[in-house]
């Protein structure tokens, strides 16, 4: 019995490393609304499977901004973490918001 548990321990933890950290993705773009035209540059939180793909980026983004009201113009680029500092004063009010 105790080899048996001693197994299955040594197989969880194994697996448990094995697995692929969570990393963080984010995404920097460019939106507008009409009537009266508006203009905003955001930086925004992906998902992971959505890193490293413009166009996955923008297929993510696009429904959150519609439902601010926000049409998305484009995807400029998706970054990790690191990114981040460079980016928050040009985003303003739209870092991380959507």
């Amino acid at each position: 019995m105790r080899l048996l548990l001693a197994a299955l321990l040594g197989l969880t933890l194994t697996l448990g490393i094995a697995l692929p950290a969570s990393a963080e993705c984010y995404a920097d773009y460019k939106a507008k609304q009409d009537d009266p035209l508006r203009l905003h540059y955001g930086v925004a939180q992906i998902s992971d499977g959505a890193c490293g793909s413009n166009g996955a980026a923008k297929g993510e983004l696009k429904p959150r901004l519609a439902a601010g009201g926000w049409t998305l113009l484009n995807v400029l680029s998706t970054f990790g973490p690191d990114g981040l500092g460079e980016r928050k004063a040009s985003a303003g009010e739209y870092f991380l918001r959507y």
